[in-house]
């Protein structure tokens, strides 16, 4: 396979990859929700789903003991479940209207 785009092999694991997934699907997600105004899209389960791909493909990344990648992988999944809290509030808050 090609060096150029080893990164899109799914069966290599790549913290570009799933990376790429939850920032692209956080954009995704803004520009959805009508950030600012935050209106009601059912769309919103799209980006939801290719961040929670991205998490997983980055949990593919983890080592069994412990190491400096390892620590920063860790990172990045706390980064990935961040925006996929984040994606899951702008799905649920405009449902959530004053009564």
């Amino acid at each position: 396979m090609r060096r150029s785009i080893r990164w899109a092999d799914w069966r290599e694991k790549s913290l570009v990859r799933g990376n790429a997934l939850v920032i692209v699907s956080l954009i995704a997600a803004f520009a959805l929700s009508h950030f600012p105004y935050n209106q009601p899209s059912l769309w919103l389960i799209l980006p939801t789903c290719v961040a929670a791909l991205g998490t997983v493909d980055t949990l593919r990344c983890m080592q069994p003991r412990w190491s400096w990648y390892h620590g920063g992988v860790l990172l990045c999944v706390y980064m990935d479940l961040m925006v996929v809290t984040l994606i899951l509030f702008f799905l649920v808050y405009p449902y959530l209207g004053s009564r």
